[in-house]
């Protein structure tokens, strides 16, 4: 006779499995998957929106070129999408996550300061040269420096899903309805200093 508790740790064994196998992107059930009434031809897998970059000039704030599903249709079910990140002098990308996705960064020119924080609250920090590679892993709070004071810095990152998606910590904790009540207790801050960061964040 099966006791309950061995009914309970196997149904929770069974969820786990469940649970681990819809963890990453969808799997799809052909070759790939193209919008509906579209004739399938190369052009579905060309992406010519990076094109702007040859013999472009460095943006004056921090810019991240993108190719995800939202895109580029027929990534849907390849798990994989990519970003070009430009930093200009003094650029950062804020603190943010990728719900979905790992993020492996290779740095193409210039230097930059990239870290983590892990979900006990060690942070990993690197220096970056040409040539270096840095994992972000995923769902992780992360971030990316320009310190330099004379050149910008260019890098390219994949990402292990067609969506993997980008939330900025500020803006999701600040810029939305948060109570400022309970932003007050989070941060054992006061309402004044709460407002302040909201209207710099606006700006």
């Amino acid at each position: 006779m099966i006791s309950k508790e061995e009914i309970k740790l196997n149904l929770i064994f069974v969820f786990a499995i469940f649970y681990s196998t819809i963890a990453g992107d969808p799997d799809i059930l052909a070759d790939f998957v193209v919008p509906n009434n579209t004739t399938i031809d190369a052009n579905n897998f060309t992406f010519t929106g990076m094109r702007q970059l040859v013999g472009g000039e460095y943006p004056t704030t921090f810019t991240a070129l993108k190719v995800s599903m939202n895109e580029l249709p027929t990534l849907y079910g390849q798990s994989i999408s990519y970003a070009v990140l430009e930093f200009p002098v003094g650029a950062i990308n804020p603190v943010h996550i990728h719900p979905r996705a790992s993020e492996l960064m290779f740095l193409v020119s210039g230097t930059l300061q990239v870290g983590f924080v892990d979900t006990s609250n060690n942070l990993y920090k690197q220096s970056l040269r040409i040539g270096d590679i840095f994992v972000f892993p995923k769902g992780l709070i992360h971030f990316q420096y320009n310190n330099d004071t004379t050149e910008p810095a260019l890098a390219i990152s994949a990402f292990g899903s067609a969506n993997a998606g980008t939330q900025l910590i500020p803006t999701s904790v600040f810029n939305t309805s948060i109570f400022e009540g309970i932003l007050d207790a989070s941060f054992h801050s006061t309402r004044a200093t709460i407002r302040k960061i909201k209207d710099g964040l606006k700006a």
